[in-house]
């Protein structure tokens, strides 16, 4: 029987089982030194001074905005195109979202749609990363400082990505995830960087329950801590982070090398600049008679190659944010073309070449090439 190719999958070494190993071994589970390890490890890849480990991606986005003191009477811009955390977050703070349309030859926040939203009410613009390519943060970081906008960034899909050779993460307040598929997984965490010291000490107590020493209530928290365990399965993935990211890119130039030129198939641009690290290998399959994305999915699981659609619709096209004042709903045709038609293929670190080579020999069939 063929081996069957998931979309994502985790590998770990034997340091990082006996690092998990030895963290079971010492009764220390809580936050303890291998999140303070994690923590220096992140620090260091985004080349900021702070680094501070929270429970998920989404409790990084959440406790960034209220550590940035956004909330009710504020909006902040981001992009209809990406995973439903990110508009959660805004409206766990009670801020109103506001929804720039994409580029869509990258997938990320169009910054001409963002100028446009600008507004006297405008706190913060929070742009993703979509796929492991970075967004145009040069021209997002201008426009934030121009209007003394707060810019944080929804990495959880980019770690060890860079603009201009500077790392994501570093440009504003970077938020991460850790989960299971993530390029580097813990099962569930997060982390932000940042260079604000400021910042960084009001997340550490917001995640300690507003505690700075035991029963020293300094602000109102919660309990947002990652545990020595998750961060023991996550650091070595750091250390690791430039061969598993080369791998990553190695497998996507063998499947933009095998599917150029299939009619109906749109590959992943990478603009100059731009650092992509291809948490996603995303294509677009051109709606036509006898081809979508849908047909093109069914096709390659019927042998044994796991795909994905992230995502299918924009984010605020669902029943529970119909009518919600905290979501304003933009006319965003570019995210809804782009929503109609991406489908991700594995290009993990695990595959072998004869993966990649059932891969782009299943996409050429099914689209007839």
């Amino acid at each position: 029987m063929t081996r069957p190719i998931p979309i994502s999958a985790l590998s770990l070494t034997p340091e990082d089982e006996a690092r998990v190993l030895g963290v079971l071994r010492s009764g220390h589970l809580a936050q303890g030194p291998v999140v303070a390890e994690l923590e220096a490890a992140f620090a260091g890849l985004c080349e900021v001074r702070e680094a501070v480990a929270v429970s998920s991606g989404t409790a990084a986005l959440e406790a960034t905005l209220r550590a940035l003191g956004i909330g009710a009477g504020d909006e902040v811009i981001t992009t209809p195109f990406t995973f439903v955390a990110t508009l959660n977050a805004i409206l766990a703070v009670g801020a109103v979202a506001r929804f720039a349309d994409i580029d869509p030859s990258t997938f990320t926040i169009d910054p001409e749609a963002a100028a446009a939203l600008v507004g006297a009410r405008t706190a913060a613009i929070l742009p993703v990363h979509l796929y492991g390519l970075p967004a145009d943060l040069e021209r997002l970081g201008a426009l934030a400082r121009r209007h003394g906008l707060a810019l944080v960034e929804d990495a959880a899909q980019a770690h060890g990505a860079r603009v201009g050779g500077r790392p994501v993460g570093s440009f504003g307040a970077g938020c991460f995830s850790l989960y299971a598929t993530k390029n580097v997984a813990a099962g569930e965490g997060g982390i932000v960087t940042t260079d604000d010291a400021v910042l960084a000490d009001r997340l550490r107590l917001l995640r300690n329950q507003g505690m700075r020493e035991r029963y020293r209530y300094e602000v109102i928290g919660t309990n947002l801590r990652l545990t020595d365990l998750a961060a023991a399965v996550a650091v070595g993935q750091v250390r690791r982070l430039g061969t598993l990211t080369a791998a990553r890119r190695a497998n996507a130039a063998r499947l933009r090398s095998g599917l150029a030129g299939l009619a109906g198939l749109r590959l992943p641009e990478e603009p100059a600049g731009r650092d992509h690290v291809y948490h996603q290998f995303t294509v677009r399959v051109v709606r036509s008679e006898g081809r979508d994305r849908d047909r093109l999915g069914a096709a390659l699981a019927r042998r044994g190659i796991a795909t994905g659609v992230y995502y299918p619709r924009v984010v605020f096209d669902y029943e529970c944010y119909a009518g919600h004042p905290g979501v304003v709903r933009e006319e965003v045709p570019q995210a809804r073309a782009a929503a109609a038609e991406v489908l991700s293929l594995p290009v993990h670190p695990a595959l072998e070449p004869g993966d990649l080579d059932r891969i782009v020999a299943a996409t050429t069939d099914a689209l007839g090439g």
